[in-house]
C-alpha cells in the first residue's frame, strides 16, 4: 500500500468512530491487510508479533457478520487456551460493536453458561473443553456457525490442547470460514489446520515489525538461584518501575516470590493456573487499574495478556522454549510504545541467553545491582549490590 489505510476504509463509518472514541485511530499492519481477506471470507492463519493488533483484526469483519445476524443463535466461535486471553477478547468486542458475547470457560459453573446460551448470543469465546462439554450436552449448537478463530493456534494445536481442539474443528460445517492466528505460526500448524479444514488456507506473514530488537531493551543480571528473589526486590527498589510483570516456569514458586516480595512490603498480586477464576481476574484487574504494580505470574501469562503501559518484563529463569521468551518479552512495549526486557539467570542461563541473543539478533546489555542503582558492570567487579 502506497498510503496508509484507514478505518473508514476497512469498516463502516459508525464503527471507525467507535473506535476513534476508544484511541483507537490508526489500523496497524496487520489489521490493514488481514481485515479485508478475513471480511471476503478466506479462511487464513496469520502471524504477526506480539503486541500488533491481531484480536481486532479478526474481530473486526467477523463480529460485524455476527451482529448482523443478532437472535439467529451463534455464528462466531473464538477459541483461546486460556481465561485470561479469552477474557481479554470479550472485552474488545463492545469497543466497536453490539454483537452480543458470552464468555465460555471450564472452572466456571457450568449452569451459569448454559443460561448465557439461552440469551442467544453471536459470538461465543471460550476454551475448546469447555466448548465441546456444552456442545455435547446439546446446549451449544454449532450448525449455525459461519466462522471459527483459533487465537494463539499453536498453543490451541500444542499436545496438551490439540485433540479437543481438532475434535471441535471436526464437527463444524465444511463451508465454515476458519482463521487463526499468533506471534509464532510453524509448518505443522498450517498443515493441522488444511487437513482439518479439508480445504487450502491461505497464509499471511506480516514482515516482522522488530518489536524484539527495535521497542525493548534487553538486559541480564546475574544471580546465583538462591539470590535470584533478593536481586528481584533490589532491582524493584532501585528503578522503581510503573508496572512491572515477573515471570517464573515453575507454577510454586509464584507463590514464594510473592511472599518473599511482601514481606519486604513490595505490593504485588501473584496469577497462576491453579488459582480460581476470580482469584486470578481480580489479580489481573488490580495490576491493570495500577493499584498493584507488580504482577508475578507462571508462563499463564506469557500468552495473549493484553495489559496496557507494562514498562518492565522480569523472566527469573530462562525458559525452555525461546517461544516462550518471545511471548514474555513481548507483554512490553505494545501498540507502539517502547519497554525493558531484564533476564535474572545464573552462569547456565547466562550462556543460554547469550546464545539467544546472537539467535534472535537482539542486544543483551549485563547490568549489575551497585549502590541501589542498576548499572553497568565493570570488568573487573560484576558483584551483586550488598
Amino acid at each position: 500500500m502506497s498510503e496508509k489505510a484507514t478505518f473508514d476504509q476497512l469498516t463502516e463509518r459508525a464503527t471507525a468512530e467507535r473506535l476513534a472514541a476508544h484511541g483507537i485511530i490508526e489500523p496497524t499492519a496487520v489489521q490493514a491487510q488481514a481485515i479485508p481477506v478475513i471480511a471476503a471470507g478466506t479462511s487464513v492463519v496469520f502471524q504477526s508479533e506480539t503486541g500488533t493488533g491481531k484480536t481486532l483484526a479478526y474481530l473486526l469483519p467477523l463480529a460485524r457478520r455476527a451482529q448482523e445476524t443478532e437472535g439467529r443463535g451463534v455464528r462466531l466461535v473464538v477459541l483461546a487456551p486460556t481465561y485470561e486471553l479469552a477474557a481479554q477478547i470479550k472485552m474488545q468486542v463492545p469497543l466497536f460493536s453490539d454483537a452480543k458475547a458470552a464468555l465460555l470457560i471450564g472452572g466456571a459453573p457450568l449452569k451459569r453458561q448454559i443460561e448465557l446460551l439461552k440469551e442467544k448470543p453471536g459470538i461465543v469465546i471460550g476454551g475448546p473443553a469447555r466448548l465441546l462439554e456444552l456442545y455435547r450436552l446439546k446446549k451449544l449448537r454449532l450448525d449455525g456457525i459461519t466462522a471459527v478463530v483459533l487465537d494463539e493456534v499453536d498453543r490451541l494445536l500444542s499436545p496438551e490442547l490439540r485433540d479437543e481442539t481438532l475434535e471441535l474443528l471436526s464437527v463444524l460445517k465444511k463451508d465454515v470460514q476458519l482463521v487463526a492466528c499468533s506471534a509464532t505460526v510453524t509448518d505443522r500448524t498450517v498443515a493441522l489446520l488444511s487437513e482439518a479444514n479439508g480445504a487450502h488456507i491461505e497464509t499471511l506473514f506480516l514482515p516482522p515489525e522488530d518489536v524484539l530488537r527495535k521497542r525493548i531493551t534487553h538486559l541480564a543480571i546475574f544471580a546465583e538461584q538462591r539470590d535470584k528473589i533478593e536481586t528481584l526486590r533490589k532491582l524493584l527498589a532501585a528503578e522503581k518501575p510503573a508496572k512491572v510483570l515477573v515471570f517464573t516456569s515453575r507454577a510454586d514458586q509464584v507463590a514464594n516470590i510473592t511472599a518473599k516480595l511482601k514481606y519486604h512490603n513490595v505490593e504485588c498480586a501473584s496469577l497462576h493456573a491453579k488459582h480460581g477464576k476470580q482469584e486470578r481476574k481480580a489479580a489481573i484487574d488490580r495490576f491493570r487499574s495500577g493499584k498493584c504494580p507488580v504482577l508475578v505470574t507462571s508462563d499463564l501469562g506469557a500468552r495473549g495478556l493484553d495489559i496496557p503501559n507494562i514498562t518492565y518484563i522480569v523472566q527469573m529463569d530462562f525458559p525452555s522454549n525461546s517461544d516462550f521468551f518471545i511471548h514474555r518479552a513481548g507483554r512490553t512495549a505494545r501498540a507502539g510504545k517502547t519497554g525493558i526486557n531484564v533476564v535474572i539467570g545464573d552462569e547456565y542461563e547466562m550462556r543460554k541467553y547469550a546464545a539467544l541473543e546472537k539467535r534472535l539478533g537482539i542486544t543483551v546489555w549485563p547490568k549489575a545491582l551497585y549502590g541501589g542503582k542498576l548499572v553497568s558492570p565493570a570488568a573487573d567487579d560484576c558483584k551483586q549490590d550488598k
